[in-house]
């Protein structure tokens, strides 16, 4: 089932994999979202299958966007952080094309997050530069001027002055794995908001990632004289974001 007011966008994430048709009029899912856990063993093979079987619960047959965790360039994944290294080297956008006989868009989740909070989210009608930054398994971003996006920033691998990584250090599965507070993340947040605001000296901070819908435990914690507001799609942004980048290319 296709139709040219709708698109297709598929998430793959370190915990889960995750698709929806999309209203590309309105910015939000055309039916409920399906997901499945990531395989343990996170190989091009695996996360593939599930990629399929999430096209096939749908029934989707027309050009489909679709997310990865780390850096993709025309396609070809340059790093993999939180999914198994075989991946490193992969065409993928080549091969669920092959698999599918469809027109494929990859592009990075955080990226294509941004994207989505520009058209239809909290950046929607803001001018200048905006980072957004997704926190979750890691710390995934994107940086847009003017809604203009540069791809493949990967801010989560910033050293901070204490020569921690940032996402090693200030992720949402940080966070629980370490039991911290909301206090206690805050701090180390506050390192890593503080350090992009000196940097680049943005107009506006956007959070995603699934602890956005928490935001008011920890965002009124931050200090920054930067605005820093939570992403408007929630966790919903990768998906959405996916589906326009590929309607339009396929245009």
């Amino acid at each position: 089932m296709t139709s040219t007011t709708q698109g297709f966008g598929i998430d793959i994430g370190g915990s889960g994999i995750k698709g929806a048709p999309v209203d590309l009029g309105q910015g939000e899912f055309a039916a409920e979202r399906f997901r499945v856990d990531t395989p343990e063993q996170s190989t091009p093979d695996n996360v593939i299958a599930v990629v399929l079987e999430v096209l096939r619960r749908f029934e989707w047959d027309g050009p489909f966007g679709c997310t990865f965790p780390g850096i993709v360039k025309r396609g070809v994944i340059h790093s993999a952080a939180n999914v198994d290294k075989s991946w490193v080297g992969v065409d993928l956008e080549k091969e669920l094309s092959q698999r599918t006989g469809q027109s494929v868009t990859i592009v990075n989740d955080a990226d294509s997050a941004g994207v989505a909070e520009d058209r239809f989210g909290a950046a929607a009608d803001v001018d200048g530069v905006v980072i957004v930054t997704t926190l979750g398994t890691g710390i995934g971003s994107a940086v847009l001027h003017d809604g203009r996006l540069l791809p493949n920033t990967e801010f989560g691998h910033l050293y901070l002055h204490h020569h921690h990584e940032a996402e090693k250090y200030a992720a949402a599965s940080v966070r629980e794995e370490k039991e911290l507070s909301w206090e206690q993340w805050a701090e180390r947040l506050q390192h890593f908001y503080a350090h992009l605001e000196f940097i680049f000296s943005p107009d506006l901070f956007v959070v995603g990632g699934g602890v956005s819908k928490k935001a008011d435990k920890f965002l009124p914690l931050l200090d920054l004289s930067t605005p820093i507001v939570p992403a408007g799609l929630r966790n919903d942004g990768g998906i959405i974001g996916a589906a326009l980048l590929a309607a339009e290319r396929a245009a």
